[in-house]
């Protein structure tokens, strides 16, 4: 079972190269992930492809995670440095420090919250 820092690195990586597939293969089937563009939360993988996909026709993000830290209750948080353009003009629409925190089951992506 591959560690938790991995799998998050991993992820982010995924994530940056808009290979979807490459990070709901990281999530729990049923996985709660944070909907932080349009508002509330998504459940599934499924539900997280359907959203990323939205998202992507609309805003080009990259996140770099820049330190991990592993939090008393097993969960991992993450400092991200997160920039967001406009998918269409490729204005730049924000830059900025976000923190990430994840729960894990069976090495899996269980919840991600933005802190």
């Amino acid at each position: 079972m591959p560690a938790p820092h991995d799998v998050i690195r991993a992820a982010y990586r995924a994530f940056n190269d808009r290979d979807i597939d490459a990070v709901l293969e990281l999530m729990h089937p049923d996985v709660d992930w944070p909907n932080a563009w349009e508002g509330g939360r998504v459940h599934g993988p499924e539900a997280v492809r359907a959203y990323w996909t939205r998202q992507f026709k609309q805003i080009s993000g990259q996140v770099e995670p820049q330190a991990l830290s592993d939090e008393p209750d097993g969960s991992v948080t993450v400092e991200v440095h997160q920039v967001v353009h406009d998918a269409q003009s490729g204005e730049l629409l924000s830059d900025s420090r976000v923190r990430h925190r994840y729960r894990f089951e069976d090495g899996l992506i269980t919840r991600m919250d933005v802190l």
